[in-house]
C-alpha cells in the first residue's frame, strides 16, 4: 500500500513539476551567462561593440514592457539589468550619450548593447553602423542631466 500510494505521488508531481523546472533549466542556462552576479554591485566600465536597432522594432513591446520608439534614450543588453542607466561613449570620437536599459538581444548576441537611433545619432555612428564603445555603468537611478 505505501509503495502504491509513493508512486503515485511521484507520477503526479513529475507532470506538474516538469515545465516548471524546464523552463528553470533554460533561464539558469541562458541568462546566468549573461547577467551579473549581483547587478547593483557591478559599476564601472565595460568596453564592447554597440549596434542600433533596425526600424522594424518601432512600436513592439520590450522585455520591460515598454513599447519601443526610435526618438527615446534607451537600449538593449544581456548584460545590465532592466532599468539600469548606462553612459556610452563612441571610442572613435569621444562623443556619449545616457540611454536606460529596456530590452534584451538575443541570448546569442555578442555585443554589448542595441542602441535606439536617437542614441546612435548622438554618439555618431549612425553611418557605420556599429561601434566600440565603452559602456558605463550609472546605476539604478535616474541621472542628473543637468
Amino acid at each position: 500500500m505505501k509503495a502504491t500510494i509513493m508512486n503515485r505521488f511521484v507520477k503526479m508531481t513529475s507532470r506538474i513539476l516538469t515545465v516548471p523546472m524546464l523552463t528553470l533549466i533554460f533561464i539558469s542556462v541562458f541568462a546566468s551567462d549573461n547577467l551579473p552576479d549581483n547587478p547593483s554591485e557591478k559599476k564601472g566600465t565595460k568596453r564592447g561593440e554597440a549596434s542600433y536597432y533596425n526600424n522594424s522594432f518601432q512600436g513592439l513591446r520590450t522585455a520591460s514592457g515598454e513599447i519601443f520608439s526610435q526618438q527615446k534614450l534607451t537600449c538593449a543588453s544581456n548584460l545590465y539589468p532592466l532599468g539600469t542607466w548606462l553612459r556610452i561613449t563612441n571610442l572613435k570620437n569621444g562623443k556619449s550619450v545616457i540611454v536606460k536599459v529596456n530590452d534584451r538581444m538575443h541570448p546569442r548576441m555578442k555585443r554589448v548593447v542595441d542602441l535606439s537611433r536617437l542614441a546612435a545619432e548622438n554618439i555618431g555612428m549612425i553611418k557605420a553602423g556599429i561601434a566600440q564603445v565603452e559602456v558605463e555603468n550609472l546605476g539604478k537611478t535616474v541621472p542628473n542631466f543637468n
